[in-house]
Parts: C-alpha cells; structure tokens; sequence
C-alpha cells in the first residue's frame, strides 16, 4: 500500500475570518496584493479590519495622484462593517485636505476603534469629534507654521480611552478642548512642541486617567506656567522636554511610577516642587537633577533607576532619602569622586536586594561604590554588573576582585555580562 503525499494550500484552506484576521496584520497595500494569488484570495482582503495608509516613502513626483486613488479604491471596496484599526500617515502637501477628510469620515462611518492619523495638513471630519466607537486616538500634525487641527467646541467622544496628541500652539485652542470631551479617559499623552506664550494655568481635572504623559519639547518663552493635577486615579507619570512648570499635585495619592527625561530644566525650584509634590510615588526613573539642593524623602520608594552621568554624591543623597529601597539601577555613573558617606543609608542595612550597574568601565570610584555595597547591603541578593568597552583581560581581572570582596549578605550573588 502506498502512500501518496499531496501538496497543501493551508492558508486558502482557512476560513474567511481567520484569513481576513491575518491580512489585517500586515499593511494595507501587502494585503490588497493578494488579490492576484488566486481566485480563492480575490476578495479576502476586502473584509480585512485594519488598515494601514502609509504614504511618507510615496515618490512625490508620481506616486501621491497614486496613493490617493489607491486608499480611494480600498475604503470603497471594503465589506467590512467594522474597522478596528485605522492607520493614515502622509507628508507630502500633495493630497487634498477634503480626500484625506473623507478617508478618516468613512472610518468614523465603519464605526472605527482606534484612529492613528499623522500627516502635514490635517483637516478633520466634524464625524470624528461625536466618533461613539472611538476608544483610541492619536492626532499629529507635522508642522513648521505653528498651526494645529481644527476642534469643534463640542465634542463628545464617550468610549475614547486612550489619547495621544501633538500641538504646535497654545494647547487650549484643541488638545483642552478634545480632552473635556472624552469622559473615560484612562491613558494622555499630551506633546507640545512649539509655544511663545502659556495660556495660563493647565488643569488636569480627569478622575479617571491612570497614565499621564506631558512633553513640552520646544520652549520659545522664559514665562513659567503651572500645571494643576487633580487626577486621584493616576498610576503612572512622564515628563519630558524641558522643565518650565510649577507642578501642583492637588490629588496623585494612587501613583505608583513616575519617568522623567529633561533636557532643561528652567529654575532649580521648578524641580524641587516636582519632586516634592511625588515623594509618595514607589518607583522613580529620571535621568539627571540639579545638585544644588536637598531631596525629599521618599518613604514608598522600592524601585529607583537612574540614568547617565550621576554623581555618585546626588546616588548617595538618593540612598539616604529613599529607607524602603529594594531595587536600584544604575546606567553610568558621571565623573565625580568617591567619598565614602559617614552614616549608612537605611536601605542598604535592611531592604536593598538588588542593584544592576550598567556601562561599567572599571574606573576606581565605580569600583570603590560597588565595594562600598557589598560591604554593607545587609539583605543583598543580586548584583549585576555589566562591563562596557573594557578587553577580556581587564574584566576577568575586575570580575575576579569583585567576586574576592567581602559581603554583608551571605546570599548576596554577583553576576557579570560583558562585550
């Protein structure tokens, strides 16, 4: 009896939905180009629920007259009911504001979940703004005249929980003006890349954001505003850009993390009230402070992750304010001199079990700091060096004289990563 091994399509085997499913995954031109694979696949793509519009590597001499009769002819011939995921990003000044308006109409119309739309020009459907499916969005408008979209004074967007915007101008002429109108709101991310003058005071005033993300990246003004949080439900802060706000924590008794990465910081005091208004918060990621002044205490902080070019003097103020550390992260240190502190922080006696040392390069005051832990980490469990730029011969050098160290914890392990 012979057995006869036969070649099988298994993919036109699949049903329609599942077929569809898997086309939604890849960009949108990929998955009308199956069409030609058979006749099997002629139409699957048409019931395809994401879809993905890139014209930024469309060639602007002939290829834009082509991408636009292209979303033209998809969004046309489509049978989904449905779009989960709408994705339009174009530079060129080439496609005609009312096409792309149509485009993003017609998705509001599929009754579309999430709206990615970045472009030059960016004139908004008044659809979008009353979107009841909505529950994601992101608007950027890539612009060097300073203008924005256009916001209706009323929106109601009732399912939008995720918002991520960019604006060029004074943020209460739009992003203010969405964010009153999205009642469930749980995730912001709010860009403000160009500003000669603050309208004012920013009142954060969302019961239910848990994740805020406030970057001002370029600042054309000395003027310092404040920023009002009454946000009671917030788990998880970012600031980044430049520090040119007074922080007012009116209600962030939830908030758990907090990620700083600042280019500038405007006054020293701005820093100060900003940490202040956090000392609460359990973990910290920032990446430099000014060393003029003392830190506050931080009596919830378990985790601190510090980035480039500290100085092991501001890592010590860090250890002496934070008793109930647990887990420290350090990615390299800046160039200061150790000295050893006369009392030894809290943590290091009775919490800190792991620390990780990044971009090590084996000079003598990151040696000295590791010796320093080891010493006297009480209740150390792992410490993770990882070497940078060093030959094989120097870190087998200073990983032996690091493993030959005394150690405060009998459990304490060191483990090494290399080039």
């Amino acid at each position: 009896m012979s057995s006869k091994i036969e070649n099988v399509d298994m993919f036109s085997s699949l049903p329609e939905e599942i077929l569809s499913h898997i086309l939604s995954l890849m960009p949108t031109k990929y998955a009308v180009r199956t069409s030609i694979l058979s006749k099997r696949w002629r139409y699957s793509w048409m019931f395809v629920t994401n879809f993905d519009f890139d014209g930024t590597r469309t060639n602007p001499f002939h290829g834009l007259d082509r991408f636009t009769k292209f979303v033209d002819r998809v969004l046309n011939d489509c049978k989904t009911s449905k779009i989960n995921l709408f994705r339009l990003q174009f530079y060129e000044t080439c496609v005609q504001k009312l096409s792309a308006s149509s485009w993003i109409d017609k998705a509001v119309r599929l009754n579309v979940c999430e709206l990615d739309i970045r472009s030059i020009q960016l004139e908004l459907p008044l659809s979008l703004f009353t979107c009841k499916t909505l529950t994601k969005l992101r608007l950027e408008r890539w612009a060097c005249d300073g203008k924005d979209w256009g916001c209706p004074s009323s929106v109601n967007l009732p399912c939008l929980k995720t918002l991520d915007v960019v604006v060029h101008s004074d943020p209460f002429v739009n992003a203010f003006k969405l964010i009153g109108g999205c009642p469930m709101l749980e995730s912001l991310s709010l860009e403000v890349t160009r500003r000669k003058k603050f309208a004012g005071c920013y009142i954060f005033n969302i019961p239910t954001l848990k994740r805020l993300k406030l970057t001002f990246a370029l600042v054309i003004t000395s003027d310092i505003n404040k920023v009002v949080l009454r946000v009671p439900n917030l788990e998880y802060l970012f600031l980044g850009g430049v520090l040119c706000s007074l922080f007012q924590m009116e209600d962030v008794s939830s908030l758990v993390e907090v990620s700083v990465s600042l280019r500038h910081i405007a006054y020293d005091y701005l820093w100060v009230e900003l940490l202040n208004g956090v000392s609460g918060v359990k973990s910290l990621l920032t990446q430099d402070i000014p060393s003029s002044f003392l830190l506050p205490i931080f009596p919830n902080m378990n985790r601190l992750e510090l980035g480039m070019f500290w100085h092991y003097r501001q890592i010590l103020q860090f250890l002496e304010s934070c008793p109930a550390l647990r887990h420290l992260y350090i990615e390299k240190s800046g160039k200061s001199h150790w000295i050893e502190p006369e009392v030894v922080p809290a943590c290091l006696l009775t919490n800190l079990k792991t620390v990780k040392f990044s971009k090590c390069k084996g000079y003598k005051r990151d040696l000295h700091f590791l010796e320093y832990i080891l010493w006297y980490a009480e209740v150390l469990e792992i410490v993770t060096v990882t070497w940078e730029n060093l030959c094989m011969e120097k870190e087998r050098e200073l990983c032996l004289w690091l493993l030959e160290l005394p150690r405060a914890s009998k459990y304490c392990e060191i483990h090494f990563i290399g080039d």
